[in-house]
C-alpha cells in the first residue's frame, strides 16, 4: 500500500468517526426532547391535589368554680365529699374498662349513663363522671350527649347549645372531630346533642352512629366515654344505645324510684354488660348541704 492509499484510508476512517460522533449526538437529543425535564413536568402535569384541611377543633370555655360551688365536682384542694363518692365510683369504672374485666366486655370503655324515669339526676352523674375521670392523669375523657330528645349536658354545664351529634349523624358535618368541642379542663372534650330531629331513633340506630361509637371506642386507648343517654323506660333511643355500650350506670333517686322501674330498666339493658347502680339524693350524704349523696353497687357481667 503506498502513502497515497493510507492518507484515503486515514480519512475514511476519520470521517466514520465523524459520522458515529454526530449519529450518539442526534439520539441524546431526540432522546430529552421525548422526556421532559422535572420543571416542564410540573407545567404539563395537572396541578396536585390539594390535602383536605384537618377540622378546626371548637373550644368551650366551662365555669369549674361556679360549678363547685353548685355541688359538682371540683378540681381545687379541698377536701370534698362529693369528690370523694366521685372516686370511688369512677376507680369500679376504670377497672372495668382497663382491667381483666374489659376483655369479656365489647366496648369497655364506653359508659352509658341512664335512669328508668326522669329527672332522677342522670345528667349530674355523668358530667361529674366526666369531671371526676378528667382528674385523672393518664386518661381523657369525653362526654356525648346523646340524650337528643331532652338534650341537658350544656345545659347543666350553663352553656348555650351547640351542633353535635345530630348534625354529624345527619351528614351536616362529615367528621366527627367536627363536633367535638375541647374544654379549658384539660383532659375533657364534649359532644352536645345538636339539633332535635323527628328520625332520632333511626338516626341513632344507623351505621353511622355505630361507626361513631367504634371510633370513641378505639381511637384513642386511653379514653373513656361518658355517653349521657334518655331515661331507660318508653324510649326507644336508649335500648338501642346499650347495644353499642359495654358498662350501664343506672342512676336511681332514694325514696324516688320504683323498684319495679328499675327491674323494667335493667332487663332492657344488655345482659352481657357491665351494670353499676348510682343512688342519687341520699340522706347519708347530705351532710354538705348540697343535697346529694351517692351509692354504688356493682352487678357485674354474668
Amino acid at each position: 500500500m503506498n502513502s497515497i492509499e493510507k492518507a484515503l484510508q486515514k480519512q475514511n476512517a476519520e470521517q466514520d468517526k465523524q459520522k458515529d460522533t454526530r449519529s450518539s449526538i442526534e439520539k441524546a437529543q431526540q432522546k430529552t426532547s421525548v422526556t421532559p425535564s422535572a420543571q416542564d413536568v410540573s407545567h404539563t402535569s395537572e396541578a396536585p391535589v390539594a390535602a383536605k384541611a384537618t377540622p378546626k377543633k371548637q373550644s368551650i370555655e366551662i365555669d369549674v368554680e361556679a360549678l363547685g360551688k353548685k355541688g359538682f365536682v371540683s378540681s381545687n384542694s379541698e377536701r370534698q365529699l362529693i369528690n370523694e363518692e366521685y372516686r370511688a365510683i369512677k376507680r369500679k369504672l376504670l377497672d372495668n374498662a382497663f382491667g381483666p374485666l374489659s376483655k369479656s366486655l365489647n366496648n369497655s370503655n364506653i359508659i352509658m349513663v341512664t335512669s328508668s324515669r326522669p329527672s332522677e339526676g342522670k345528667t349530674f352523674t355523668a358530667v361529674n363522671l366526666a369531671l371526676s375521670i378528667a382528674l385523672e392523669k393518664d386518661k381523657t375523657v369525653l362526654l356525648v350527649d346523646a340524650d337528643v330528645l331532652r338534650p341537658n349536658v350544656m345545659r347543666t354545664l350553663e352553656l348555650k347549645n351547640k351542633e353535635g351529634l345530630m348534625e354529624y349523624l345527619l351528614d351536616e358535618k362529615k367528621d366527627i372531630s367536627e363536633v367535638m368541642n375541647t374544654t379549658n379542663v384539660e383532659n375533657l372534650r364534649i359532644i352536645a346533642a345538636g339539633k332535635s330531629h323527628h328520625l332520632s331513633t333511626e338516626l341513632l340506630a344507623s351505621e353511622k352512629m355505630y361507626d361513631a361509637v367504634e371510633q370513641f371506642a378505639n381511637r384513642y386507648p386511653d379514653r373513656v366515654v361518658i355517653v349521657d343517654t334518655p331515661p331507660m323506660l318508653g324510649i326507644n333511643e336508649t335500648a338501642i344505645l346499650a347495644n353499642l355500650a359495654g358498662q350501664a350506670i343506672l342512676v336511681t333517686e332514694e325514696s324516688k324510684s320504683r323498684l319495679v322501674d328499675i327491674e323494667n330498666a335493667v332487663n332492657q339493658l344488655n345482659p352481657d354488660m357491665a351494670i353499676g347502680f348510682v343512688v342519687n339524693k341520699s340522706a347519708r350524704g347530705n351532710t354538705d348541704g348540697t343535697g346529694y349523696g351517692y351509692g354504688y353497687y356493682y352487678a357485674g357481667a354474668d
